[in-house]
C-alpha cells in the first residue's frame, strides 16, 4: 500500500510539473497580452486602416494594441512586407527575441522521461526482489517477540489463583536472585507447564511474569512453528533457543504448546513429519548435551492429554502448574480487579456476585462485569447497580431475550408446561440444584428455560445426583407427553435428549456407575486428525461390549423418562398451576415459583399487577 502512495505521488508530480511548464511557455510565447486572438487577414485590414497603435513581435507571435485601446494577438507567417506596410501605417513596432527556455526544459523533459521512467521501473523491482530474498532468507527465522514498554501487568492484577502464583514467583526469585537457591543445592527449573481450562488465566499469568521479571521476555505460539515445509519448524525452535541464548537469563513464553507438542506416532495414517521434528527440536534444546542455563520456558495449554510424553517428563517442563476455575473468594477478588475502573452503585455486593457464579472463569466473570457496564450505559446510568449485574448474569448465562420473537399461544401454552415439567423435576427428586429462574421468553437458542445454581462450589457429583439430574433432564419431554399426547409431541426436547444421552454415557463408559459394566473405563477421548476430520479413538472394546453399553445407556434414559412421568403424574396440579403462572408472568424466579405453588401471588405483581384482560387471554383451560 505504501509503494503504491508513493508511485501514485510521483505520478501527480510530473503532471503538475508538466502543466506548469506548459502554462508558463506559453506566457513567454504570448507576451504581455494573452486574450483577443485575431485573424491575420483582419490584423493586417486593421493596419491598413490605421487602427493599429503598436505591436510586439517575437518571432511569429505578434501582440499589440488598437487605437481604442484593446489588446489582441495574432500568428504571422514568414512575410517580410508586412512590416512595410506596418511602418507606412505608422504603426509604433517593438521587435524581442523569442524566449526558448521552457521549450528548452519541456523538450529536454519529455526526451529524458521515458529513461527516468526505466531506470525508476528498475530499482523498484530491484527492492522487490531484495525484500523477497530477505523474507525468503528469514524463513526459518524464530518469530518470538521481546516483549517490551507493554502495559505493565503484575501480579497484583491477577487473583483467584494464588497457588499458581507462589510458584511462578519462585521461578522469578531464581531468575533474580540465583545463589539464594544454588547455595542448598537447588537447579533452576527448566520449564513450567500452566495447565487449565480456557479463560482461567493462564496467558494473563505469563504477562504478570513479564511484568515482574526484569529480564527479557519473548512471547511465541505453537502455531507459529508449524508450517507446510518440513523442517521450518525445527530451524524456527533453533532460532528461538540461540535468541534466548544470547538474551540469558530469559524466559521464553509458548502459548497453545499442544498445537506443536502432540503425542508422536498417535496419528491415524501416519505422523505429521513437520510437526514431529519440530517437537523433537524442541525436546533436544530443553534437555539435550547443550545446557541452557538461566533460560526458563513456560508453556500454556487446556489440553495436556494429548501432550507426548517426554515433553512432560522432569529436566523439561519440571513443573506443572494447574490453573483452574475460580472458587468463592477467587472469584470475589477477581471480581475486585475487573470493577476497578467500573463506578458501582451502593448496593452493588461481590460476594453475593461470587456466590451466584460458581464454575465462572476469570473471563467469565470479566465479561460479565463489561455486560453489566454495558447495560447501565444503554440505560443512561451514571452508576452500575446490582439489577444491572442479575440481568448481565442472566444474558452471559442464559442468552440475550429475544423479546421480538412471535409465538402463538399454542406454542407458548407448549413452551410453558415444558419448563414447568423441568421444574416440578427438580423440585421433587432426592439430589439437585435450587433453581434459580424458569422463563418462556425465548433466549439464545432456546425457547424457554429452567436455570439451576449451586449453593457451593462443586467438585464432584454423586451417582444420586446424576439419576436426578438425568430425571429432571427428561421432565420436559415428559411433560409434553402427558399435556398433548405421544403424537404430539415437539423437536423442543432435542437438546434435553442429547444432554441426557451425554450424562448416561458418561456414566456408563467414564465413570463406572453401571452395575453390569461395573468401575472400568470404556473410552479413550484422545482425539486425532485424520484426512481433515476429527476421529476419536475407541479401540479397547469388543462388539459385545459395544453393544451393552449402548443398552445401558438406554436404559438409564429410560428410566428416568418413567421417573419423570410419574412425577409430573403424582404433582400434576402443582405442575399446572405452575404451567399457567408462567404464561402469565413468563419469568419467574426460584422464590416466586415456591410463592406460586403455595398458591400466593408472585411478589413482584403486587407492585404492577397484571390486567384482567392480559389473565383471560393468557388462560388456559383445565386439563
Amino acid at each position: 500500500m505504501k509503494i503504491w502512495k508513493s508511485v501514485l505521488f510521483w505520478v501527480v508530480a510530473i503532471v503538475v510539473m508538466a502543466v506548469l511548464s506548459n502554462v508558463s511557455g506559453f506566457g513567454a510565447k504570448s507576451g504581455t497580452f494573452s486574450n483577443n486572438q485575431m485573424a491575420f487577414s483582419d490584423f493586417m485590414n486593421l493596419v491598413e486602416s490605421k487602427d493599429v497603435e503598436s505591436v510586439v513581435v517575437a518571432g511569429h507571435d505578434i501582440n499589440g494594441k488598437l487605437t481604442n485601446g484593446s489588446s489582441f494577438y495574432t500568428y504571422a507567417p514568414y512575410d517580410p512586407s508586412i512590416y512595410e506596410t506596418m511602418r507606412q501605417a505608422g504603426v509604433k513596432v517593438e521587435a524581442r527575441p523569442v524566449d526558448n527556455t521552457a521549450d528548452t526544459f519541456w523538450g529536454v523533459f519529455v526526451s529524458w522521461f521515458p529513461m527516468v521512467l526505466l531506470i525508476g521501473v528498475w530499482v523498484f523491482f530491484m527492492r522487490q526482489a531484495n525484500a523477497g530474498n530477505s523474507k525468503a532468507m528469514s524463513f526459518g527465522k524464530s518469530r518470538a517477540r521481546l516483549i517490551e514498554n507493554m502495559k505493565k501487568v503484575t501480579f497484583a492484577d491477577v487473583a483467584g489463583c494464588d497457588e499458581s502464583k507462589q510458584e511462578l514467583e519462585e521461578v522469578i526469585d531464581f531468575l533474580k536472585e540465583p545463589a539464594k537457591f544454588q547455595r542448598l543445592g537447588g537447579k533452576i527449573p527448566k520449564g513450567v507447564l500452566l495447565v487449565g481450562p480456557p479463560g482461567t488465566g493462564k496467558t494473563l499469568l505469563a504477562k504478570a511474569v513479564a511484568g515482574e521479571a526484569d529480564v527479557p521476555f519473548f512471547s511465541i505460539s505453537g502455531s507459529d512453528f508449524v508450517e507446510m515445509f518440513v523442517g521450518v519448524g525445527a530451524s524456527r525452535v533453533r532460532d528461538m533457543f540461540a535468541q534466548a541464548k544470547r538474551n540469558s537469563p530469559c524466559l521464553l513464553f509458548i502459548d497453545e504448546i499442544d498445537a506443536v507438542g502432540r503425542h508422536r506416532g498417535a496419528g491415524l495414517g501416519g505422523g505429521n513429519d513437520e510437526r514431529e521434528q519440530t517437537l523433537n527440536q524442541l525436546l533436544v534444546e530443553m534437555d539435550g548435551f547443550d545446557e541452557n542455563e538461566n533460560v526458563i520456558l513456560i508453556a500454556a495449554t487446556n489440553r495436556p492429554d494429548v501432550l507426548d510424553p517426554a515433553l512432560l517428563r522432569p529436566g523439561r517442563f519440571d513443573r506443572q502448574v494447574v490453573v483452574s476455575n475460580p472458587d468463592l473468594r477467587g472469584r470475589e477478588e477477581i471480581l475486585k480487579v475487573h470493577v476497578k475502573k467500573v463506578p458501582l452503585a451502593k448496593d452493588v455486593n461481590l460476594a453475593v456476585i461470587a456466590r451466584g457464579t460458581p464454575g465462572f472463569s476469570g473471563a467469565d466473570l470479566a465479561n460479565l462485569v463489561n455486560e453489566a457496564a454495558l447495560l447501565a450505559a444503554r440505560k443512561n446510568k451514571r452508576k452500575v447497580t446490582s439489577k444491572d449485574f442479575d440481568e448481565a448474569k442472566d444474558k452471559v448465562m442464559m442468552g440475550n431475550e429475544r423479546k421480538s420473537m412471535a409465538m402463538d399461544e399454542q406454542e407458548k401454552m407448549l413452551t410453558a408446561y415444558h419448563e414447568a415439567g423441568h421444574a416440578i423435576c427438580s423440585l421433587n427428586v432426592p439430589e439437585t440444584d435450587p433453581i434459580h429462574k424458569a422463563t418462556i421468553i425465548p433466549r439464545g437458542r432456546a425457547l424457554g428455560m429452567v436455570q439451576q445454581l449451586p449453593e457451593k462450589d462443586q467438585y464432584s457429583y454423586s451417582r444420586a445426583k446424576m439419576l436426578s439430574r438425568l430425571v429432571i433432564t427428561m421432565g420436559g419431554r415428559a411433560a409434553e407427553e402427558i399435556k398433548f399426547g405421544y403424537d404430539k409431541v415437539t423437536s423442543g426436547a432435542s437438546s434435553d435428549i442429547a444432554a441426557a444421552t451425554k450424562l448416561a454415557r458418561a456414566m456408563v463408559t467414564e465413570w463406572g456407575m453401571s452395575d453390569k459394566l461395573g468401575p472400568i473405563l470404556y473410552v479413550d477421548n484422545s482425539e486425532e486428525v485424520f484426512l481433515g476430520k476429527s476421529v476419536t479413538q475407541n479401540k479397547n472394546m469388543s462388539e459385545e461390549t459395544a453393544k451393552l453399553i449402548d443398552s445401558e445407556i438406554k436404559a438409564l434414559v429410560s428410566e428416568a423418562h418413567e421417573s419423570a412421568l410419574k412425577i409430573l403424574q403424582d404433582k400434576k396440579k402443582d405442575w399446572e398451576k405452575l404451567a399457567k403462572a408462567l404464561i402469565e408472568y413468563e419469568t419467574l424466579s426460584g422464590d416466586e415459583i415456591k410463592a406460586v405453588l403455595r398458591g400466593e401471588m408472585p411478589s413482584k405483581n403486587q407492585e404492577s399487577p397484571v390486567s384482567e384482560e392480559k389473565r383471560t387471554k393468557s388462560s388456559v383451560p383445565e386439563v
